[in-house]
């Protein structure tokens, strides 16, 4: 589907709401056919960026309230734009996390027949491991994760250097001391999960902040929610400055996180809300990933180490969904990194 008809259809109905499909390719001419017109009706319903009401020929549509969660995006023409160049949403989303990414999927029919054939892999793998090799490749799982998750940070430390520091304690020459406590810091909070799976299962802001705890200690970093007001680097995007505001988004988002009944849709909202709400002074984003592999883990599906992914990719779908709300970017890594975990690992 071309990126341009999407958007052209979007602005249609959003101008003509409730109309038939019929009134609403007739007011368009955008030069295809009219049964091709209702195949791309058809696949924005299955992407959830309209909805449909009424049967048969009384069928009616308009945009879906989550169309924001879903709509295509260029992320490359999008930061083509500086930060004063791009429309964003400035301020903290209150619906998104209420009412908006409380009632959609994240993931289409297709997505979740990928990701659950790959879980099946992944049972099978390790089904036919000795506790000893399983935990051979989980300890490698966690240098890889350590190192990448540090590495968005802006952690020096190549991967060989991670794994010799996290195997021998050996620290890598003209690198700083706190780059070497990151890394520990990541592997400790990774043997905790790992020891006591089920510790975030429920979700809770007490736990979240245990474990936050866990990864900047001794980092200079305070512990607990912020009382101040924090900047996100690259972004015109301002999280909540109010600690009592604070504590409802995550009140909110645990009991979003723990109504959900998808694990993968679990760990994703994790990933996206810890770091959209930037609960802590520091380590948001390590805090996020470790969460969000922890869903993971308690219920024995594939973690994931994020070895492949691009930083500076990661960090485009992560203001993507500050700036516009929109998940679609980092979804695709989302799915892209379980791929190559159940594929690597186990």
């Amino acid at each position: 589907m071309k990126a341009n008809e999407i958007n052209q259809i979007l602005q249609q109905i959003t101008k003509q709401p409730n109309q038939s499909s019929k009134t609403l390719y007739e007011s368009l001419a955008i030069g295809i056919s009219y049964a091709t017109f209702k195949r791309r009706i058809k696949a924005l319903l299955d992407k959830n960026l309209i909805e449909a009401t009424g049967k048969g020929r009384a069928t009616t549509y308009h945009v879906s309230p989550t169309q924001c969660l879903f709509l295509p995006i260029d992320i490359d023409s999008y930061f083509d734009n500086e930060i004063d160049e791009r429309q964003v949403k400035e301020n903290f989303n209150f619906e998104l996390i209420s009412n908006v990414l409380s009632s959609v999927s994240l993931f289409n029919k297709d997505e979740l027949q990928n990701l659950d054939d790959l879980q099946k892999q992944f049972q099978k793998n390790i089904d036919g491991l000795s506790q000893n090799e399983y935990h051979k490749e989980m300890e490698r799982l966690a240098i890889d994760l350590s190192w990448k998750s540090s590495q968005i940070e802006g952690n020096t430390y190549s991967l060989l250097e991670t794994e010799r520091l996290l195997k021998e304690k050996q620290t890598a020459e003209g690198k700083s001391k706190d780059d070497a406590i990151m890394l520990l810091n990541h592997k400790q909070a990774l043997d905790f999960i790992i020891n006591d799976p089920n510790y975030i299962t429920p979700l809770s802001i007490a736990r979240i902040e245990d474990i936050h705890s866990i990864l900047i200690k001794e980092l200079g970093v305070q512990r607990n929610i912020r009382k101040r007001r924090v900047g996100i680097s690259g972004t015109n995007y301002r999280p909540l400055d109010n600690e009592f505001q604070i504590r409802e988004s995550l009140q909110q988002m645990c009991k979003l996180v723990n109504n959900k009944e998808n694990i993968f849709e679990k760990a994703l909202l994790v990933l996206l809300l810890i770091s959209y709400i930037q609960a802590f002074n520091d380590g948001n984003k390590r805090t996020a990933r470790i969460i969000s592999n922890a869903v993971l883990i308690s219920h024995n599906y594939c973690p994931i180490s994020f070895r492949t992914v691009n930083s500076i990719d990661y960090k485009k779908a992560m203001l993507l969904f500050y700036e516009q709300n929109n998940l679609t970017a980092f979804k695709d890594i989302f799915i892209q990194q379980f791929e190559f975990a159940v594929k690597t690992y186990f």
